[in-house]
């Protein structure tokens, strides 16, 4: 998966992924801290899950807790909070 489909996926189907077209369109170029400073923190949380980067998965657990108050200091919990997992197995995206 391209990482705006990634990002922007709001549930499965089979082995297809269900992909907001319009969030994707108009936030695809934003980054992780802007999608969080926006307020799209499963988006955000998404964006930095799918860079695989240590550095900026801490960036955004350190500002999600500053902004909400949600401490966590695994991306394991927010996994959970969000219901984001990986996409393995999934070979097409469906936009709506």
């Amino acid at each position: 998966m391209r990482r705006e489909e990634f990002v922007f996926t709001i549930g499965y189907q089979g082995d297809a992924a269900i992909v907001d077209r319009t969030a994707m369109k108009k936030y695809a170029q934003l980054g992780t801290m802007e999608l969080l400073e926006l307020g799209l923190y499963r988006a955000a949380f998404c964006s930095a899950l799918y860079a695989a980067n240590d550095d900026e998965m801490a960036g955004f657990l350190q500002a999600f807790s500053d902004k909400t108050g949600i401490k966590s200091d695994t991306a394991d919990d927010l996994k959970r909070l969000f219901g984001v997992y990986p996409t393995e197995g999934v070979n097409k995206t469906l936009l709506i």
